[in-house]
């Protein structure tokens, strides 16, 4: 008797989660909120672990190699450089997801497609400079994050790779930006699967040669990485020309629309300076932990953080869910629905990082086990993944308050909280601890929970005063 409802509920969410992966383009301005979260979110969250997939499957290969430290140290400090072109593609898919969103939400098409191919054309342009800059410069830019010389000329050659495919890293984060303000977020997960999966398969067989295949070292990683990412895109763009979506792309789409470009240069170039701000705040931490700490305390932390992104950015998709949500019910007028989304998805993601954070304070020293053997560099991680740690929760709540706003297209709020919180407050703190008190990385890993929660309460804050409701896109 018992058993027959409990068998019904896991009928229903076996159902659910299936609906969810099938990417089936649905209604989110109307019904359950919480079935909208959840029919959204588990893409979103399996989409944003498979992108951090990517630096943990290059550190896992690479750290095993005979110099690992300078292996391990490359690879962070260049994902600490690709975060800036990220910061951009992030930006511009911001844009692309809140104009999507409230196009859709209008039910209007043919204009959610005209944004996309606006965005994919303004994008493309900027990322291929930005990928001749970041080859020429390759080892200039490790030397300049703290890198010894000896680093810098053997990670020369993956650091030009990895900022090479810029253009690569750009329309993957931006097509899938479309697809989720189109509500399916299915197709974005996916593409990023069949990514993860190539780079999977190739990294080893790059990294330590197979048959007539030499080895190539940590070339080989970035080789792999390339690949599998370059496949991803061509798969998302067989599916905007060729496939059953609601938006589809043409030609006529790329051809110059000024009051459409106007509109998503006004919400991605905050969004830009957004993420750039971020970024460079963490790019002043690991140089400041490369200065205060060596190649160990760099290495330790670089782990630490490849193992933290691979949590975070689960929970960062579960937040993008309120961005989706927020944008399709404001383009359908629908704020109250739109603020109960929000509130919805913070209690989700508090319950995702509250795991997180058990799991980080038990078994952090064994998931770093995994990328590294050096006991001192192990020691680093397992001590940074505790800390940081610490503002997990708050991590949380501050990453739905930010999709939140950039779902409502109100992309200067974040900016403005990110610019005080990061750059007036986080840095100067890390400096403090780390040199003044002389506490060395520890001190730069005591920077970051504490600034995160500052910032996390002031967007509350924001957030509740409600002017982010009288955005217009």
């Amino acid at each position: 008797m018992t058993t027959k409802p409990i068998n019904n509920k896991l009928s229903s969410y076996a159902q659910l989660i299936r609906q969810s992966l099938s990417g089936e383009e649905l209604d989110y301005t109307a019904g359950s909120i919480r079935r909208a979260v959840i029919l959204l979110a588990i893409p979103m969250m399996l989409e944003m672990a498979m992108e951090s997939v990517f630096a943990l499957v290059d550190l896992y290969f690479v750290g095993h190699l005979e110099e690992s430290a300078f292996a391990i140290q490359t690879v962070g400090l260049t994902e600490s450089v690709l975060t800036i072109i990220y910061s951009i593609a992030i930006g511009m898919s911001m844009a692309a997801t809140a104009m999507v969103a409230r196009r859709v939400g209008e039910k209007n098409y043919e204009q959610a497609a005209i944004s996309a191919g606006q965005v994919l054309m303004i994008s493309s342009t900027l990322s291929i400079v930005l990928s001749m800059i970041g080859m020429y410069f390759a080892e200039e830019i490790l030397l300049m994050l703290g890198a010894t010389p000896e680093a810098a000329t053997y990670g020369k050659t993956f650091t030009q790779i990895m900022t090479g495919s810029s253009v690569i890293i750009m329309l993957l984060f931006l097509i899938n930006g479309v697809f989720r303000g189109a509500g399916n977020a299915a197709i974005a997960m996916k593409s990023l699967w069949i990514a993860n999966i190539l780079n999977i398969i190739l990294c080893p067989i790059l990294i330590n040669g197979l048959g007539p295949i030499p080895a190539m070292g940590l070339t080989g990683a970035a080789l792999a990485t390339t690949i599998g990412r370059g496949t991803g895109v061509l798969y998302q763009l067989f599916y905007l020309w060729k496939g059953n979506s609601q938006i589809k792309l043409k030609l006529v789409h790329f051809a110059a629309n000024f009051p459409v470009i106007k509109s998503i240069i006004k919400i991605a170039t905050p969004g830009i300076f957004q993420f750039v701000i971020a970024s460079c705040s963490w790019i002043f931490l690991a140089k400041l932990v490369a200065e205060t700490g060596g190649e160990t305390g760099s290495a330790g932390y670089q782990t630490a953080l490849r193992l933290m992104m691979f949590f975070m950015l689960p929970a960062w998709g579960l937040s993008s869910a309120a961005s989706t949500l927020v944008g399709q019910n404001m383009g359908a007028n629908e704020l109250g629905r739109a603020e109960q989304s929000v509130m919805k998805t913070i209690k989700y993601n508090v319950i995702f990082m509250l795991i997180v954070s058990v799991v980080f304070f038990f078994l952090g020293d064994w998931l770093a086990s995994f990328f590294t053997d050096d006991i001192a560099i192990r020691e680093v991680a397992k001590t940074a993944l505790h800390i940081l740690a610490v503002g997990f929760v708050f991590y949380g709540i501050g990453m739905v308050m930010i999709n939140a706003f950039n779902g409502a297209g109100d992309t200067w709020t974040p900016t403005w909280i990110n610019l005080f919180g990061f750059w007036f407050f986080q840095i100067p703190l890390a400096y403090l601890l780390a040199r003044h008190f002389e506490m060395g990385p520890t001190g730069v890993f005591i920077s970051v929970p504490v600034a995160e929660t500052a910032i996390t309460i002031a967007a509350f804050i924001l957030f509740k005063r409600g002017k982010w409701k009288q955005v217009k896109v």
